[in-house]
């Protein structure tokens, strides 16, 4: 039987942080641009022009019909080569952390725009046909009446699917990025830890994952009031 061995996480610790780091670098930056282009590709599907709108219901087809750990994988052949040719970046870049971030962040994108045509499409008619009587174009519309309403009833729709995207980082795994799991896994292998680590890595990913869903059930019933 494996005698755990725990003595050798306290020197790991500043290491450990370094893979959260990542973690929540992926993490936030999935969210901010997956809202923000999961937003315009919600207008696009619910704007009625044909050319957008089919545009928009493709990209979320295609998003959400390939497996995340395959786009991952496509987007570190191909970020790398746009980031040193395209945009003349240099090599010091981190091309793995590059295409995590653009990966995620349209593959998110999908997902997020679906919750918000859904909380768009839960506004009363009524009230965008009354923005329309006081001279508001549809984009202004949209601006100062559907969405601010809509976005209130999708936070915590919104926080649900981050800490989805929060869970699914440690996919990055397949690209040998040093997230907050594959740093764990790593230290592990070097240390002869393995197991320790592992169980302290998933510990930390419940641990976060559960605090995060005790706020958005608070914020639910909040909203819910």
């Amino acid at each position: 039987m494996h005698q755990l061995d725990w003595s050798g996480i306290p020197g790991a610790l500043p290491t450990l942080w370094t893979g959260v780091v990542v973690t929540c670098k992926i993490t936030s930056c999935a969210v901010v641009v997956g809202i923000f282009w999961g937003t315009l590709i919600a207008l696009m599907r619910l704007s009625g022009i044909r050319i957008l709108a089919g545009f928009a219901r493709g990209y979320v087809t295609v998003f959400r019909s390939i497996p995340l750990v395959m786009v991952l994988l496509w987007f570190f052949l191909i970020v790398p080569q746009v980031l040193q040719t395209v945009l003349g970046l240099s090599a010091d870049v981190d091309v793995r952390l590059a295409s995590a971030l653009v990966a995620f962040s349209l593959f998110e994108a999908a997902y997020y725009s679906e919750i918000i045509r859904a909380g768009i499409q839960a506004i009363p008619r009524g009230q965008v046909n009354a923005s329309f009587a006081l001279g508001m174009s549809y984009g202004l519309a949209m601006r100062f009446v559907v969405l601010p309403q809509a976005f209130r009833a999708m936070v915590p729709l919104l926080l649900t699917q981050a800490i989805a995207l929060f869970q699914d980082t440690s996919l990055v795994y397949v690209i040998s990025l040093a997230d907050f799991f594959r740093t764990a896994a790593n230290i592990g292998e070097r240390d002869g830890t393995t197991v320790e680590m592992v169980l302290l890595a998933g510990t930390g990913y419940f641990m976060i994952c559960l605090i995060a869903s005790s706020f958005v059930k608070g914020l639910q019933r909040k909203v819910a009031r």
